[in-house]
């Protein structure tokens, strides 16, 4: 969840059908090979950059043909400072590092996975409590929190603990709240993005994560967190009366969607944005493509390439369809599902509405209902022999053929515009 500061898929209409034997699936794709020998080296080769939607004024665009430099770029390594805040009407029954290890390691190790290695987020918690001029209560702490209390909170937090804290060291800024004071709310957990930026040892503060989740606190609900501070959106869609389902969207499927779900790995196009995935893994398809998918989350060999991750197909300004490949690996391992995942990705939708919509290729059914966040899109991937077509006019529309999975666990996919 996130909040701003001044002062300081839906499931549609589709063709499903089984393709009548995995033999005919194989035979075609084999034909569909032979004719496309000559175009081999340039699908090796195909530039990803007609896909690269642009950038657009959407709080948390997932345009990704450039990065906001008002935001850290999860490149190498970052630094995150985490401080312990005590309050006069409650004494912490917790050590500040019993809450420390409730995120860390297991929020480092998700990005670790989540970037193939190539990112670590290295996490330095403060020793001890420190304690706020005001109770718990005088803050007002509540999800949709009211400005007054927030900006008191911020003030107060930095001012008793900048005699402590060299701020100019870290990349990120976790201040953690005594989670059982008689003012802490947990449900208040967000990112709190200031037009003002705060200022301490002389750098300014943009965001803070603000967290006030109880012990032990919900699953990766730090990594969602902090994927806002990488400028990622939230995913799930807020019911306007607040009493409907919030996982419509994207179910299982990404973190920023859900931090309870059992695929809680970041999408490839998330992916392609914070820079984890480069042009050598993303195919722009063009036409009909025969692409073998590596499955998004599984590590790739020792000494080897990431092979093909992502799919896209261009399908408007600033919309496309990805399609990748889920499978029970790393960030994954507890999905209950396997097979090519397919979602629409819109440039120019903010941040909770709607920027990415998984498309439920199995409308009439539902799975793992025992286990998932949303079970309608738990059964969304196309398993082997299936095959999928988006709606649209003709020449508009996108279909996508699942004909094998290798020996590797990869996934044999053609895809073509109709």
């Amino acid at each position: 969840m996130e909040g701003q500061h001044a002062p300081a898929g839906t499931p549609e209409g589709v063709e499903l059908t089984r393709l009548r034997s995995a033999a005919a699936a194989f035979t075609s794709l084999i034909a569909l090979a032979a004719t496309s020998l000559v175009a081999g080296p340039a699908a090796a080769e195909s530039s990803s950059e007609p896909c690269a939607l642009r950038r657009t004024g959407a709080h948390h665009s997932l345009g990704l043909d450039s990065w906001n430099s008002a935001y850290p770029r999860p490149a190498a390594a970052l630094d995150a400072v985490m401080v312990f805040l005590a309050f006069p009407d409650s004494t912490p029954r917790y050590r500040p590092s019993e809450l420390a290890a409730d995120h860390f390691p297991a929020t480092t190790e998700f990005f670790h996975q989540a970037s193939y290695g190539g990112f670590t987020l290295r996490a330095h918690p403060q020793p001890r409590w420190v304690t706020m001029p005001e109770p718990s209560t005088a803050y007002a702490i509540r999800r949709d929190w009211g400005p007054e209390g927030r900006s008191a909170y911020l003030r107060d937090a930095l001012a008793v603990t900048d005699p402590e804290v060299d701020y100019s060291r870290y990349d990120i800024v976790y201040l953690v709240a005594d989670p059982d004071a008689p003012g802490v709310d947990s449900d208040a957990t967000k990112v709190v993005n200031l037009e003002r930026p705060l200022r301490a040892d002389g750098v300014d503060i943009r965001r803070v994560v603000t967290v006030f989740e109880r012990h032990p606190p919900d699953r990766h609900v730090l990594a969602h967190e902090t994927g806002h501070v990488f400028d990622l959106p939230d995913l799930y869609h807020r019911p306007t009366d607040g009493k409907g389902d919030w996982d419509t969207h994207v179910g299982d499927w990404d973190v920023m969607g859900s931090q309870f779900g059992m695929a809680p790995d970041l999408f490839g196009w998330h992916k392609w944005k914070l820079g984890w995935l480069d042009r050598t893994a993303v195919h722009c398809v063009t036409g009909t493509s025969l692409i073998t998918l590596e499955t998004i989350a599984a590590a790739p060999a020792p000494g080897g390439s990431l092979g093909t991750r992502l799919a896209v197909v261009r399908t408007g300004p600033d919309t496309v369809l990805a399609v990748e490949a889920r499978g029970a690996a790393g960030n994954d391992e507890e999905t209950c599902t396997e097979g090519v995942l397919l979602y629409r990705v819109r440039a120019a939708a903010a941040s909770g509405r709607g920027p990415v919509q998984v498309i439920d290729t199995h409308p009439e059914t539902e799975a793992c209902w025992d286990e998932s966040v949303y079970p309608p899109l738990a059964d969304a991937p196309l398993g082997v022999g299936e095959t999928f077509t988006t709606p649209g006019a003709p020449g508009k529309r996108t279909r996508v053929e699942v004909a094998e999975r290798t020996r590797t666990g990869a996934w044999t996919v053609r895809i073509s515009t109709v």
